[in-house]
């Protein structure tokens, strides 16, 4: 007999419990609403992926570059 567990995570948006499975066309989110506010968020820059490199927005910005001082 296989038995399957049905697994649990916390929705990132709004942190209710959603099933883990293929039924839940969102996961790991518990509803299109709390998909498109993560996408949102993303596209406001209010999520970034830490990165040490310098762009042209960090030579562009108004922030202490002391952090990029001799880096060329």
């Amino acid at each position: 007999m296989n038995k399957e567990t049905i697994q649990f995570v916390k929705c990132p948006t709004c942190q209710k419990d959603v099933e883990w499975s293929d039924k839940n066309i969102y996961r790991p989110f518990c509803s299109k609403r709390c998909q498109l506010i993560d996408l949102g968020e993303w596209a406001n820059e209010e999520h970034r992926i830490a990165d040490n490199e310098i762009s042209e927005q960090d030579l562009w910005s108004e922030d202490d570059l002391s952090n990029y001082v001799g880096k060329h």
